[in-house]
Order: structure tokens, then C-alpha cells, then sequence
């Protein structure tokens, strides 16, 4: 059965992506679109809040829980995923969802 999580982030006010100092937070989101290239990503979309720019919402579609947890062991996930972005947000909200 398809995995389907999905994630919001608040970005802490001010940060940016320390690895792109000179550019914005949605840098990091960027970096995230080489992810939608991994084997077992069906579908992978990126939006941002209207009303507030800190926040996106991340929903993914892997094929199956082993390419989700495939995804989160990759070294793109670990580096700039886990080691960077994460640590510049003042939120973090994640949840599975089931097709149906």
C-alpha cells in the first residue's frame, strides 16, 4: 500500500539556510525537488502559505513504506533535509494518511 506523509514547516523567524546564506529559507524547499527523482516517489508537491511565507506543506506519495523509509535513510535526506533545514524551523507537524 502507498505511503502517503505530509509535513508542515514554519521557518524560525529571519533564518536561512546556512549551507545559501545569501538566499531565502525556500532554498531548502528547492533542494527538495531532487528528491521527487528517487525511485518509489509517485508524487512529491511543495506549496506555501498565502498569508505566511515561513510556512510550507510538504505531501508526498511513495510507493510503498519501504521507498518512504528509503527516502528519509538517502544522504540528500540526512544532509540538507536533517542537517540543515530542520534545525532553522519553529515548527514541525507530521502526519501519515492512508488512500483511500
Amino acid at each position: 500500500m502507498p505511503s502517503t506523509p505530509a509535513a508542515c514547516w514554519s521557518w524560525r523567524s529571519g533564518k536561512q539556510n546556512p549551507a545559501r546564506p545569501t538566499r531565502s529559507p525556500r532554498s531548502s524547499t528547492n533542494s527538495c525537488r531532487r528528491l521527487q527523482r528517487e525511485d518509489g516517489v509517485k508524487l512529491f508537491l511543495i506549496s506555501r502559505a498565502k498569508d505566511d511565507p515561513a510556512q510550507f506543506l510538504f505531501y508526498e506519495l511513495f510507493r510503498d513504506e519501504a521507498a518512504f523509509k528509503a527516502h528519509q535513510d538517502s544522504a540528500h535526506f540526512k544532509t540538507y533535509i536533517a542537517g540543515q533545514a530542520l534545525p532553522l524551523l519553529s515548527k514541525r507537524e507530521r502526519t501519515q494518511y492512508e488512500l483511500l
